[in-house]
């Protein structure tokens, strides 16, 4: 039976590619903070009805003597490094924090495999938003990087960090950059959630308006549950590798509020106020992946589209508010 070790199991992607591991008969281990531990039923929300079949560790992404440790009780064959402070926004409003678990975290995982299990196959979660200011559209694995927050900027270090382990240390360490992807495990805080959950608010009556920032800002969006295989397909292969994992179609934040808004037959524009506070100091304008590589090496593609994808999260949204 294979060993895997997620970090950030209790987030969106780490709760499907647990569901996917345990599918495939894995032994799967997360590393949580003690305060998830400690309150399950807030922090562990997407992870409650697999409790009883995963074993999770205390750690902290801050900490190089926890990670050690847990690398030593776990001995993975597999490890997903998938934690992050991942909220752009806040990562303006807290450089140094963003940067300090990001980049040292992924760090000190590197270094605890490298001692511990140095044939253990790790893969690291990069995102778009490394692309930044585009150098050109679409971007694939050759696009040069041109971060434009500090948390671009972490994970374009860790990219490299994953790189350098692979090419200076001979370990399987791949990297995915996963263009946007959603679903109604999605954060409160990420405004396609914020928009969801607000077109669902509104259309039962318990609120009236929502404010967003930039709503010409276009992404490539996804969904997770698509997504998550991918990630395990990349530690599959006989090569370590980075592959881009993208649907290769854009829509802008003012599409999205359309459709969430239409699903429960309203307008939009009657209740969406765009308030400059929500807008970036440094914008991204446009990600459209290219993942021609990720579909011929891999076999991968996604199922779901944006329209549906929009209406899943809206009618989850919409059943969680009547209960």
């Amino acid at each position: 039976m294979k060993r895997a070790l997620i970090t950030g199991i209790t987030g969106q992607d780490g709760s499907y590619l647990t569901e996917l591991l345990l599918s495939k008969g894995y032994e799967v281990h997360g590393i949580v903070r003690r305060v998830a531990l400690e309150d399950p039923s807030h922090r562990m929300w997407r992870l409650k009805h697999l409790l009883n079949d995963i074993q999770l560790h205390s750690g902290s992404l801050e900490s190089f003597p926890s990670i050690y440790k847990t690398m030593v009780e776990v001995k993975p064959d597999e490890c997903y490094h998938l934690a992050a402070q991942s909220f752009v926004s806040y990562s303006f409003e807290d450089e140094f924090s963003t940067l300090n678990t990001n980049i040292n975290g992924t760090h000190f995982i590197l270094t605890a495999l490298r001692d511990v299990r140095p044939e253990c196959r790790f893969y690291f979660a990069s995102s778009s938003e490394m692309f930044g200011k585009v150098k050109a559209v679409p971007q694939s694995e050759t696009t040069p990087f041109h971060p434009r927050s500090s948390y671009g900027i972490s994970k374009v270090a860790g990219f490299d960090l994953t790189r350098n382990y692979r090419e200076g240390y001979g370990m399987f360490a791949a990297s995915g950059i996963l263009f946007n992807h959603e679903s109604p495990r999605r954060g409160y805080e990420f405004v396609t959630r914020k928009i969801t959950f607000h077109a669902a608010k509104i259309k039962v009556g318990l609120a009236k308006e929502l404010r967003l920032g930039n709503l010409e800002a276009q992404r490539d969006w996804g969904h997770s549950q698509d997504y998550v295989p991918a990630m395990w397909m990349m530690l599959q292969q006989p090569v370590a590798d980075d592959y881009v994992i993208s649907t290769g179609v854009t829509h802008s934040v003012r599409e999205f509020c359309a459709a969430a808004f239409g699903h429960v037959g309203l307008n939009y524009e009657d209740h969406v106020v765009v308030d400059k506070q929500f807008f970036r100091p440094a914008e991204v304008d446009l990600l459209k992946g290219d993942s021609t590589k990720a579909r011929r090496v891999l076999g991968w593609a996604p199922r779901r589209g944006f329209e549906e994808i929009v209406s899943e999260m809206v009618e989850a949204d919409l059943e969680q508010l009547k209960k």
